[in-house]
């Protein structure tokens, strides 16, 4: 009976994590927290509270911010999902990530990434967010060390970065 019931809570589980698909067969009731961090071994997401409250485990699922620890992988079969090891494009730092490290943004980093996604998100959304949007924003993500003022000025040098470097209405940059 045993056998029959370990088999049973295996499902399948395709995903497009960082822009590349994977395809893999899991327990059904592990988290996405879980999926990431044991199956595809991408631990720059972090366990924290596990409880939803502290961020530390925020991904962007389609493009929005969602706490993994909270989420049934298998519900978001299909979906495409972006940690912070996805942030980095052709060897770069995204500029949030560039800013975060330049300005001191994280001290000892255990709630970065979390805050880092959750930002990316807020500036693809937002590209010139007010101080007071990104405090909204990133009213989910914890952390200790900081006192935040660090973090703040680091995304809005990022949206500044990004700002400067978009194209211009010919197409052209900045």
């Amino acid at each position: 009976m045993t056998d029959v019931l370990r088999a049973s809570s295996r499902a399948r589980l395709a995903l497009t994590v960082n822009g590349e698909r994977v395809d893999l067969l899991i327990d059904g009731t592990k988290t996405l927290l879980e999926v990431l961090r044991e199956d595809l071994q991408l631990t720059g997401t972090k366990h924290g509270c596990e409880l939803g409250e502290c961020g530390a485990c925020a991904v962007l699922i389609d493009g929005e911010p969602a706490l993994s620890c909270l989420a049934l992988a298998t519900d978001y079969d299909g979906c495409q999902v972006v940690t912070i090891e996805g942030l980095a494009t052709d060897g770069r730092l995204h500029p949030v990530q560039q800013a975060c490290a330049a300005l001191g943004g994280a001290q000892c980093g255990y709630c970065t990434p979390g805050i880092l996604v959750t930002a990316k998100a807020l500036l693809d959304r937002e590209p010139s967010p007010s101080r007071e949007r990104i405090r909204e924003a990133l009213s989910g993500n914890l952390c200790r060390c900081t006192g935040y003022l660090q973090i703040f000025e680091a995304i809005e040098a990022a949206a500044a970065e990004l700002a400067a470097s978009a194209p211009a209405a010919d197409g052209e940059p900045r």
